[in-house]
């Protein structure tokens, strides 16, 4: 063994010498992954799959953030610097110019949206590290306006608190976001140069096209991005009053046209060149690498300038549709708006406008939001099943401990319900989370409701209406939509394996569909008969007039109830179709040695489990209700079940058929339901019953209800 004399501290001493013996695996690395397909992982005892998730795939752009970041050797600038070589242009930029440096930085504004930081998006502007500097009036005057709408959108996203880490980060890296110009100023500086462009088009030969367009591109874009500010700033000031709503909507409708401009000019600004690692005039995307934090940056492609402009209009268009909330007075009908817009998808920005606009910060559950609230939710339950202890002050009257259990009631519901708004402005990923966690509050509050109810009927049994299960049904009601969205969640985050479609649809068809239509009924049945007791009194009349009133009266819950019946009918004849495909073996399934259908079960229904109403479901009690032999009638078989299955989705057509005006999501149901009638008549007719190539689900038209395609 070889030493090596070393001297610490005065002190001589002998230290081995480390001799490395490198050996070049490479080929025998490349033999021996030729068996692995793409995508695959070697397990092993020291490397699993934590291990093989922490590791960083060398040389790969999108993992190895260095690939990228570190690439060729131009040393990176910074604004001081470029000016003082000359590089940046700060007066006498050309037209072509600005409108690419304009289109450039509403993308990177787009790219931050998206999830992606300050630092590597926006801030990449080396125009916007002192935007005080430029002589250039309208680059000015929009950098400026980049700077107040970021501490706009930053405002509403950090009030409404519905982001996650994927959806927007909120470190400025030491920029600061709240330049020295006040609100007033900035539109007005926007204002002056639209006026100054509008003059110069007004001035310039009309023989000059090119020079027309780009002075009209960049009045669109100016104009723009002033609307945006001005449509943001009066929507947080939340003023309820009409004109302002107005404002908003004659401002997005300016909105609307400017993009329109904007798309058909997008080419005329100017391009990063190749040559120049594709980079834009004024733009550095590595200026910031060092603020970033010690570890591995995120890679960040900015998005295009085209694709830019329409997420701009999806965002309008989503604003042009949030701003009807205001008008809506009951928390049901802002619930099903919430449902109904998340479905959309909508941008991060958007989705936080909404909560400010309904529900304010997320301090709503603070002093005077607080009492707010319970009475929205007082007059939600009055609303949807008319109660007889807030319908009749008779019951109530002089009962303190009556209103105290009431009044505490409805106190234990503000929290749930806000978390259940607040949950609408999530993603969709986070929401089935959060869906899951919302079940254990509303298991607490249908314990409550049971007990509230049973004290209110006791002391209402001597009036003409005794309070019976009223609040236990309005929130029964509520659970049964929550677990709802969070099974057909599933099917639009593509959670499910097709072995997987029979016991979810199942589950929807046999128990919550049914109990969200018991509920409704109930509640219709509630409404009607407060209605009459109410015009009785009023009249003075007797019963007989009152029973052929009670024919003539219109179900309030009509329209909803048939539309949950034709959706439960739905779940029928997919329940049942796979079934048939099973028995027919045109569906592929899990090998049994890998797989336990019992523990997939109860993953996919656990959060149900601690529910008092409708009861849980276990998996014993599935394969019995589910086994062939419960059919009495005839031998069960393929053929049998794509007739019932025939069956339900005509009977969901004839009741989408039913139900006007034909809106929303009901037409491309009703074009599925006819499509899959189709498809089930011809297999059981027999057709391709000796194919084993399993059916196709397609989800194009509806994310939760696919149309059957056959081979």
């Amino acid at each position: 063994m070889d030493f090596v004399e070393t001297e610490i501290n005065g002190t001589h001493t002998a230290t081995p010498k480390v001799n490395y013996n490198w050996v070049d695996v490479t080929k025998e690395f490349v033999v021996s992954v030729r068996d692995l397909e793409l995508g695959e992982l070697l397990h092993d005892d020291l490397f699993g799959l934590f291990e093989a998730m922490s590791a960083i795939e060398m040389m790969d752009p999108k993992m190895d953030a260095g690939m990228l970041c570190n690439r060729g050797t131009k040393k990176v600038k910074t604004f001081e610097q470029t000016v003082q070589e000359g590089s940046l242009k700060l007066v006498n930029l050309e037209n072509k110019e600005l409108i690419g440096i304009i289109d450039m930085t509403l993308a990177c504004i787009v790219s931050w949206l998206e999830g992606h930081s300050l630092a590597q998006t926006v801030f990449t502007n080396l125009y916007l590290h002192n935007p005080y500097l430029i002589e250039d009036r309208t680059l000015k005057a929009f950098c400026l306006a980049v700077y107040k709408l970021l501490e706009i959108i930053k405002e509403y996203i950090h009030k409404a608190m519905v982001y996650e880490e994927e959806d927007f980060q909120p470190m400025q890296y030491g920029y600061h976001l709240s330049p020295d110009i006040s609100e007033q100023r900035i539109i007005g500086m926007l204002r002056e140069v639209e006026e100054e462009l509008h003059k110069k088009t007004q001035s310039i030969c009309t023989r000059d096209t090119r020079e027309v367009d780009e002075l009209v591109a960049l009045y669109s874009r100016i104009k723009f991005v002033r609307v945006l500010y001005q449509v943001l700033t009066m929507l947080i000031q939340r003023k309820e009053d009409m004109p302002v709503i107005v404002d908003c909507h004659r401002l997005l409708a300016a909105a609307s046209d400017m993009l329109f401009i904007m798309k058909k000019t997008v080419n005329l600004g100017i391009q990063p060149n190749p040559g120049e690692n594709s980079k834009l005039m004024g733009f550095q995307p590595f200026v910031n690498q060092r603020l970033l934090p010690p570890t591995f940056p995120r890679y960040t492609k900015i998005k295009p300038r085209k694709e830019a402009l329409l997420y701009f209009e999806d965002m309008i268009e989503k604003f042009k549709c949030l701003s009807k909330i205001q008008s809506i007075v009951f928390l049901h009908q802002a619930l099903d708006f919430f449902i109904e817009f998340s479905k959309g998808s909508p941008c991060i920005l958007s989705r936080s406008a909404l909560q400010l606009l309904y529900i304010g910060s997320s301090t709503i559950l603070t002093t005077s939001n607080f009492m707010m609230l319970k009475d929205i939710l007082r007059d939600a339950a009055k609303q949807f099943i008319s109660p007889p202890a807030l319908t009749s002050k008779a019951i109530l009257h002089n009962n303190q401990q009556g209103k105290l259990y009431v009044d505490t009631f409805f106190t234990h519901c503000t929290r749930p319900f806000a978390s259940f708004l607040q949950l609408c402005g999530h993603n969709r990923a986070r929401q089935r989370d959060k869906l899951a966690h919302l079940l254990e509050e509303f298991s607490a509050l249908q314990d409550e409701a049971e007990r509230v109810d049973a004290y209110l009927h006791n002391i209402s049994l001597n009036f003409s209406r005794p309070h019976l299960a009223c609040f236990g049904t309005w929130i029964l009601y509520h659970t049964l939509k929550i677990m709802i969205m969070y099974l057909l969640s599933g099917f639009e985050l593509e959670l499910y394996s097709v072995h997987e479609y029979y016991y979810i649809y199942w589950y929807l068809y046999e128990f919550l569909y049914g109990w969200l239509v018991s509920a409704l009924t109930r509640a219709d049945t509630f409404l009607i008969e407060q209605e009459l007791i109410t015009e009785v009194q009023k009249s003075g009349k007797g019963t007989n007039k009152k029973r052929n009133r009670y024919k003539k009266k219109s179900r309030p819950y009509n329209r909803d109830i048939l539309y949950y019946q034709a959706l439960q009918n739905m779940c029928g004849g997919y329940y049942k179709a796979l079934m048939g495909f099973r028995m027919d073996g045109k569906l592929t399934m899990p090998h049994p040695q890998f797989d336990s259908e019992q523990v997939r079960f109860e993953h996919r229904f656990s959060p149900f489990q601690n529910l008092l109403t409708p009861p849980p479901v276990q998996y014993p009690e599935f394969r019995n209700l589910t086994s062939p032999g419960r059919y009495q009638q005839q031998p069960v078989d393929s053929m049998y079940l794509y007739i019932a299955g025939c069956k339900h989705f005509h009977q969901a057509k004839q009741l989408f058929e039913t139900i006007s005006p034909l809106d929303g999501e009901i037409p491309e149901l009703l074009k599925i339901s006819k499509t899959n009638f189709i498809v089930l008549k011809l297999l059981a007719g027999g057709h391709k019953k000796e194919s084993s190539i399993p059916p196709e689900f397609e989800f194009k038209i509806n994310k939760h209800f696919p149309i059957l395609k056959l081979p």
